[in-house]
């Protein structure tokens, strides 16, 4: 398997693992300090730096101490060169059900989450 797709499964891991545990160190590890996140839910435009994003996830109990399944996959990883990947991702926070789109670079030796589109739907 190619080194590069193995070492960004592990940066997507990181994020899934992060996001799970409520662990914003770990999601720093991942996403680069100036990443932003966008999402159009609900009609309302969302564009938040990577800074407010981690506020919110510290602000908020962690599915890991809710008790609460994991519902993660990758879905697919599109490589279009040693440096440049789209990945596309399922995670939730029951109820909220999310689908991610997440752009990375190879910077500095490894791979970055420069933008994170997504996303999310209630199941009941």
């Amino acid at each position: 398997m190619d080194q590069n797709y193995d070492d960004i499964a592990r940066a997507l891991w990181t994020y899934l693992d992060g996001l799970y545990e409520g662990d914003t160190e770990k999601l720093g590890s991942v996403f680069h300090p100036v990443c932003h996140l966008f999402s159009n839910t609900g009609g309302e435009f969302l564009d938040w730096p990577r800074d407010k994003w981690f506020e919110v996830v510290n602000g908020r109990p962690t599915p890991k101490s809710q008790g609460l399944a994991r519902h993660d996959r990758i879905i697919s990883i599109d490589m279009s060169d040693e440096t440049t990947a789209l990945a596309k991702l399922n995670c939730a926070i029951p109820p909220r059900y999310f689908t991610d789109y997440l752009t990375l670079l190879k910077l500095d030796g490894r791979w970055q989450i420069v933008s994170k589109s997504f996303r999310s739907e209630i199941h009941e």
